[in-house]
């Protein structure tokens, strides 16, 4: 047998009320669940408060010496603070818009998600729904 390619990925969740512990990290928790079992190593996991500002500097903070895939979940509705789609567009280089279009196919709530995809340096980053049931729904078809 060939050797299998080691896949690395980082979670961050994009969440006022995880952040300040007035909630659990349920979405963080089921991507991690969902990767693992599909043989991703996760590298790190973290939680940062909504907003433009606390996104990109996550990622670029989270792209440094990075090769692999960041997930972010959190941030994609129209709450008046989700603006994690808008954070990240303004890091990434390279948008890969049909890999959002994709997602928001799967299912008719998806269509209600804002999200983004694309590349900063060489790590791959992609927004899901902080929504448990949506995010699910959004990756799996289910």
């Amino acid at each position: 047998m060939g050797n299998k390619i080691k896949l690395f990925a980082k979670i961050i969740t994009v969440s006022d009320g995880v952040s300040s512990g007035h909630r659990e990290d349920v979405s963080g928790e089921k991507i991690q669940e969902f990767l693992e079992s599909s043989s991703w190593e996760i590298i790190s996991r973290s939680v940062i408060p909504d907003g433009i500002e606390s996104v990109s500097k996550e990622l670029i903070k989270a792209t440094s010496n990075f090769h692999g895939l960041i997930v972010t979940t959190g941030g994609t509705g129209f709450g008046p603070r989700d603006f994690t789609p808008e954070g990240t567009k303004l890091v990434i280089e390279r948008e890969a818009p049909g890999i959002a279009e994709a997602m928001r196919l799967v299912n008719p709530l998806g269509r209600l998600s804002r999200l983004a995809a694309g590349t900063l340096n060489d790590p791959f980053i992609i927004n899901l729904p902080g929504s448990t049931k949506e995010a699910l729904m959004l990756r799996f078809g289910t």
